[in-house]
């Protein structure tokens, strides 16, 4: 058993296809194959079983996961750490919200290639409620969110910034003419919301609620293209955070509304699992984003 057997058991698991698999790292699929084979042969069972068309894990590719996991996060680890170079090279796996992907992080991670190139960022989007597991598992080694203040005791917080949540509008838009918006003025007007697994969202409907009010929701998707795309074409309101709609506003082709109702505090928020150590390379990305 090697590390790169574990690789790419756990790229099929991700991607459901030994084909889809070889695709992506690059291999032939004889080669994914013979991996896979020679795993189960020192396993002595079965990882995957075919059903009709479908790649289904067992019970015991199940509990490989895990363990395979974490392997492959200490194999990064000592590559980041035990080195006599100055410089860190290595590879660090970061979860991060789509919303900070706009302008904030990719700026920040050139800045980051620039001055370590022997460093491998592999970014993975991530959602709120199942971050932590993957940070507890290894799947990640840091996550860059943007939520409401998250606590958690298998979490470690190294950075948090306030940031805000934001109403867009196309600038033809009556609403956008009006001063001092409250969540009245919002009944029975179309909302382009993000989906049901998004905080942003529980956190509007929380506070409709409160109010006795029911929102006219128009459109619930993950993308914030689509909700700009919608709200530029005047078919309804956007409620996203305002950094995803930075250079639309400052490109007249949406207005932020001048809201006056209830707070939505949300934070830019780095985390690592609770017992992870951190490593210079970790600091040292940690430190750019903090910058921004």
């Amino acid at each position: 058993m090697n590390n790169t057997q574990l690789e790419t058991f756990l790229k099929i698991v991700e991607t459901g296809s030994f084909t889809a698999t070889a695709n992506t790292l690059g291999y032939a699929q004889s080669t994914v194959t013979t991996q896979i084979k020679q795993l189960e042969e020192e396993f002595d069972c079965l990882l995957f079983e075919r059903l009709g068309k479908s790649l289904v894990l067992t019970a015991e590719g199940e509990k490989l996961i895990s363990y395979a996991e974490q392997m492959l996060q200490l194999q990064r680890q000592m590559l980041l750490e035990v080195s006599a170079a100055e410089i860190p090279s290595g590879i660090i796996k970061l979860g991060v919200s789509e919303s900070l992907c706009y302008r904030r992080l990719p700026e920040k991670l050139m800045e980051y290639k620039k001055k370590y190139p022997g460093m491998d960022i592999r970014i993975q989007f991530i959602e709120h409620d199942t971050f932590p597991a993957l940070l507890k598992s290894g799947a990640l080694d840091m996550v860059y969110t943007l939520n409401p203040l998250i606590e958690n005791a298998e979490l470690k917080m190294i950075y948090k910034k306030k940031e805000s949540l934001g109403f867009f509008a196309s600038p033809d838009h009556p609403i956008v003419k009006k001063k001092k918006v409250k969540e009245e003025d919002l009944e029975n007007v179309p909302l382009l919301l993000t989906s049901h697994t998004c905080s942003f969202r529980r956190m509007l409907l929380d506070d409709f609620s409160k109010h006795g009010m029911t929102p006219k929701i128009e459109l619930e998707t993950s993308s914030k293209e689509i909700l700009k795309a919608f709200a530029i074409n005047g078919l309804g309101i956007a409620f996203m955070p305002a950094m995803a709609a930075d250079v639309e506003v400052k490109e007249k082709k949406l207005k932020k509304i001048d809201w006056a109702g209830a707070d939505f505090p949300v934070y830019s928020q780095i985390f690592v699992h609770k017992d992870k150590h951190q490593n210079r390379a970790i600091e040292e990305l940690t430190g750019m984003i903090m910058k921004a």
